[in-house]
């Protein structure tokens, strides 16, 4: 889940062993592809949240390790970026943590957990980010919260739910930061499971399986709706060719991440047209933009060597070597940053920290470069 909050302004080292990018590539972002020595975890990481220096990790671990010590951490935990220590922080949810979201010095956490540190928080919860202590932010949600985004005083969440806290709600619902209600003008529908939110300040892009948003057919996938009525927003006219996994969001345009056949990145203008795709052979299931350059995650072992058309299905020009993560440049060309995670499910989650030029990449890997990296990596 990757955006551009309102409240949080959200030369390269090849790792040994990996094979190079194709002749003609583009050359790597700035940032290094050797992942960092950081806390391992002993399950998947699923979300991943920056806070200057701090990292706010969630997922279905019960442990982290450091230093060669290992200590409790029930699926969420914190560590100091710049010094690689882990942190006190330590709430414990009782169901694995899918997305996270930073506003300020709170801390958002949703999922599918029932209690945070033995209080009862069904799917959401709001923590302090330097105590860990849970906030009154309490609400019911009659399904599955799957994905936060932060802007424009609330926070945004998608998944599968049909009510909050009674209210009608179909897949996406809001709060105010300030209090915690929920909104109750913000009442955009989907038909079916949303999977991604990215915020501007004029619009909420989401993706997912969906057909229809507020009634209208005429959003496949991926949409843009009012970030204060929710209203569809009719001139962003995108359609994606399979199930959108995750959105994000920069100044040039929108982002999604797609399964289906094969797997692809899609660079789309804020009309809705496709800028450029980016086709791999297995599904991406997650993507940040930082800086112009689209880092991409998943279960793919391969990318294609040149970019792609929206109904390709092929890669013509041959494959390049990409084990789980890419970075495509402005054009959606392949760069030749490839840190090689291992794998069969690969990279779940990216995130970036721009102020400090660096990614977060969570998932179920184990080594990152040939490097023991369990479950969770930093790059820069």
């Amino acid at each position: 889940m990757r955006h551009l909050p309102a409240f949080v302004a959200l030369t390269c080292a090849l790792a040994l062993g990996v094979p190079s990018a194709a002749s003609g590539d583009p050359a790597a972002p700035g940032v290094t592809s050797r992942a960092k020595s950081t806390p391992s975890f002993n399950s998947t990481v699923w979300a991943i949240a920056f806070r200057g220096d701090i990292v706010y990790v969630g997922g279905s671990f019960t442990t982290a390790t450091v230093g060669g010590r290992t200590v409790p951490r029930k699926k969420l935990a914190a560590y100091n970026a710049r010094t690689g220590s882990l942190l006190s922080w330590a709430p414990a949810a009782n169901g694995t943590v899918r997305s996270l979201a930073v506003a300020g010095s709170a801390v958002y956490a949703a999922g599918d957990f029932d209690t945070i540190s033995g209080l009862r928080r069904d799917s959401l919860a709001r923590l302090d980010g330097v105590t860990g202590k849970v906030a009154p932010f309490a609400h019911s949600v009659s399904g599955e919260a799957a994905t936060l985004a932060i802007g424009n005083g609330r926070v945004y969440v998608g998944g599968h739910f049909s009510k909050i806290d009674g209210a009608v709600r179909r897949n996406l619902a809001a709060f105010s930061h300030t209090t915690g209600r929920l909104d109750g003008t913000w009442r955009p529908a989907t038909d079916d499971r949303v999977k991604g939110l990215a915020v501007t300040r004029d619009r909420v892009y989401l993706g997912g399986g969906f057909h229809k948003v507020n009634g209208s057919n005429s959003a496949v996938r991926v949409a843009a709706v009012h970030p204060a009525s929710g209203a569809l927003i009719k001139g962003f006219k995108a359609k994606a060719p399979a199930t959108v996994l995750d959105v994000a969001v920069d100044g040039a345009g929108v982002y999604t991440a797609t399964g289906g056949p094969g797997g692809r990145a899609v660079g789309y203008t804020t009309s809705g047209k496709v800028r450029w795709t980016h086709l791999f052979d297995g599904d991406v299931h997650t993507l940040t933009v930082m800086n112009g350059v689209t880092y991409v995650g998943g279960h793919f072992d391969r990318a294609c060597k040149t970019t792609s058309t929206i109904v390709q299905l092929g890669c013509p020009a041959g494959y390049a070597s990409r084990v789980k993560l890419a970075a495509l440049d402005g054009g959606g060309r392949l760069t030749s940053w490839n840190p090689h995670a291992n794998g069969k499910v690969g990279v779940q989650v990216l995130a970036t920290n721009s102020a400090r030029r660096q990614i977060g990449a969570g998932g179920a890997f184990t080594r990152m470069g040939g490097a023991g990296r369990e479950r969770f990596a930093l790059f820069g």
